[in-house]
């Protein structure tokens, strides 16, 4: 069975309130063209398809079409999740949208789901798909007071889902969650509403899997096995993702349970990228570019109107900044990190922020008996 997995549209987003509507279009061609291509049995889209719970008209409309599209496909199945950007109760009414035997979508929790049961030359696949769902939700769904972190979410979840798999099938995962071990991007919500709450789970509870398509991370990704793989997002989100491969997953999925996986490489609208030097080289290119921009100025003293400039050859800028408040950020940064280090040091800070004058000696004294005593409790 072949299997194309994508997930973390985030229809309706904007970047640093630019449009991305027309960067989606050119990524659903490359999808549909992508289903042409390499004819997959299966297509799974991991959660996340909107940027938030309220997408506008557009976002809607650009689902719709796209369901329409391939749902017209006689030897397309697809499966879809919400995540946690997503409305459930919106995802499961795209069902509608699509035939009921070749179409799962789930939104809303559910302990009693069944899988969709496909044919291949190999025998039946199951495929599990487990939308997002925070705590509370689960804790009623499930009927245990127990669940309190994503990690209880999911086990809840994979093991009502395992009870229903045919005996001898080989099981395909969809899931929405943070796994441990795996690589995140600053684009990434919460999925624990719980303050302090732990987000990962570990890739254990997806044991007797076959394959785990996951949403939720924006970096394509393997995480805890080969069979366990993040799509990643289509489009950068964020110029921490500068340089970053967006992409699809293709999985071949053996008679005997293995997987084969490779990457089908998108090619956006508009990169992100962080330009850096002095403002009048900048300006003095011989062209300009489309992409989404960072600007790094090295200029020592502050210049005249330099956006309004750079968006001459570079309309898209989004962000400036001068390479010297970076470095002094940067250094109070790594102070604030050896403070944190040395609690003494930090309780001092705190004191002095509290009360506008340092420590006393009795302060400083008292502090240093506290922290001792601390350490031997560890020791001990």
């Amino acid at each position: 069975m072949r299997i194309l997995h994508t997930s973390d549209w985030h229809l309706g987003r904007q970047f640093f309130q630019l449009s991305l509507d027309e960067d989606h279009d050119v990524i659903l061609g490359q999808i549909d063209a992508a289903i042409l291509e390499h004819e997959p049995d299966l297509l799974i889209i991991a959660g996340d398809i909107f940027d938030r719970a309220g997408p506008p008209q557009s976002a809607l409309a650009r689902l719709r079409d796209f369901l329409v599209r391939v749902t017209a496909n006689p030897g397309l199945a697809v499966v879809i999740i919400a995540g946690n950007h997503d409305a459930a109760a919106q995802i499961g009414m795209l069902g509608v949208l699509a035939p009921l035997d070749k179409a799962l979508i789930r939104g809303p929790l559910d302990a009693g789901d069944l899988p969709m049961v496909i044919e291949d030359e190999y025998g039946p696949v199951a495929i599990s798909a487990l939308p997002f769902s925070y705590e509370f939700a689960a804790r009623a769904c499930f009927e245990n007071d127990d669940i309190s972190c994503p990690a209880d979410v999911i086990a809840a979840q994979v093991e009502a889902a395992r009870a229903h798999v045919p005996s001898g099938a080989r099981w395909i995962v969809v899931a929405h969650s943070f796994v441990e071990g795996a690589t995140s991007t600053e684009s990434e919500r919460s999925l624990s509403r719980t303050v302090g709450g732990i987000e990962t789970v570990s890739s254990d509870v997806f044991c007797g899997a076959h394959y785990v398509a996951l949403g939720h991370l924006h970096r394509a990704q393997q995480v805890g096995a080969a069979h366990i793989r993040y799509s990643g997002a289509p489009l950068a989100f964020g110029f921490d993702e500068e340089g970053q491969e967006k992409s699809l997953t293709l999985v071949d999925l053996k008679e005997d349970g293995s997987v084969e996986a490779t990457s089908i490489p998108l090619t956006p609208r508009r990169l992100v990228r962080t330009l850096r030097g002095k403002l009048d080289e900048l300006t003095s290119a011989s062209e300009g570019s489309g992409d989404f921009i960072r600007v790094v100025l090295t200029d020592e003293t502050p210049q005249i109107e330099p956006m309004k400039r750079i968006r001459i050859l570079y309309p898209n800028a989004v962000q400036l900044t001068y390479e010297h408040n970076e470095r002094d950020i940067e250094q109070k940064l790594t102070e604030s990190r050896k403070a944190i280090d040395d609690p003494a040091t930090l309780v001092a800070d705190f004191i002095e922020f509290v009360s506008g004058e340092p420590p006393s000696d009795v302060d400083t004294q008292l502090v240093a008996t506290l922290i001792h005593a601390a350490d031997q409790e560890i020791e001990a």
